[in-house]
């Protein structure tokens, strides 16, 4: 274990929160396709390192990858609504959300029109007032884990647009079940992070965000989807 014990470049293993401190420690994965089997992963990456009282968090991305969510942006063809709509959308520098037209084709298909153009009017009516991530707050958690190509992804999803995964508390349980941890489900980057499920509702939300507020894992080329999260626990003599 000890030569896993290395953050990715720029990160660290262990933070304090209001929660307590805690070691998140970054598992180098196989380059996920779809229809692999997230268990077979635990096994081979996760399960040989687990100790007793570990949390895994896993990327939302590789779950949805896994499902045959992430499609090359050469196979989506926008309409003329996506290519209009997706004009209007804030990109982030550290995802493209639904500023491109594949991702908000993705959008559309996923979430239907009448609420993607609701979303834009609201939008577009608060936007004098200062209102920011209104479309997204309207559009859920399924419009806000859409995600699409960027230099920030290992190859080939790089050259792909993905939606959020499907159940993902229901995947989180499934893969409690397996390796007998608290699992979450994240959606995580460099200026925010959202817990899309839990494999038990005992496992607090808002301490899952705290955990990872620096956005521990790496997927582009440190390859590093999942994290064994471990509360580290003070040795100080009283």
């Amino acid at each position: 274990m000890a030569d896993m014990l290395n953050p990715n470049e720029g990160k660290k293993l262990e933070i304090k929160t209001e929660y307590g401190d805690f070691l998140r420690i970054p598992i180098k994965t196989k380059l996920v396709v779809s229809g692999d089997s997230l268990t077979d992963i635990l096994d081979e990456s996760v399960m040989p390192y687990i100790q007793s009282g570990d949390m895994v968090f896993i990327s939302e991305k590789i779950v949805a990858i896994s499902q045959g969510r992430c499609f090359d942006i050469d196979d989506i063809h926008p309409s003329p609504l996506a290519k209009l709509l997706c004009k209007f959308v804030y990109k982030s520098p550290y995802g493209i959300g639904l500023g491109s037209p594949w991702t908000m084709e993705l959008a559309i298909r996923e979430i239907g029109i009448p609420k993607i153009l609701f979303a834009a009017f609201c939008s577009a009516v608060t936007k004098p007032f200062g209102k920011r991530g209104v479309f997204y707050n309207i559009v859920g958690t399924a419009g806000r884990a859409i995600d699409g190509p960027c230099d920030c992804t290992i190859p080939p999803y790089n050259h792909c647009a993905k939606l959020a995964p499907k159940d993902p508390d229901g995947v989180a349980k499934k893969l409690q079940e397996h390796c007998g941890c608290l699992v979450a489900v994240m959606d995580a980057n460099d200026i925010g992070r959202e817990v899309l499920g839990v494999s038990d509702p005992s496992l607090d939300i808002e301490m899952c965000k705290a955990i990872f507020a620096d956005n521990p894992l790496g997927q582009n080329n440190q390859q590093t989807p999942i994290a064994i999260v471990r509360r580290v626990v003070s040795t100080a003599q009283n």
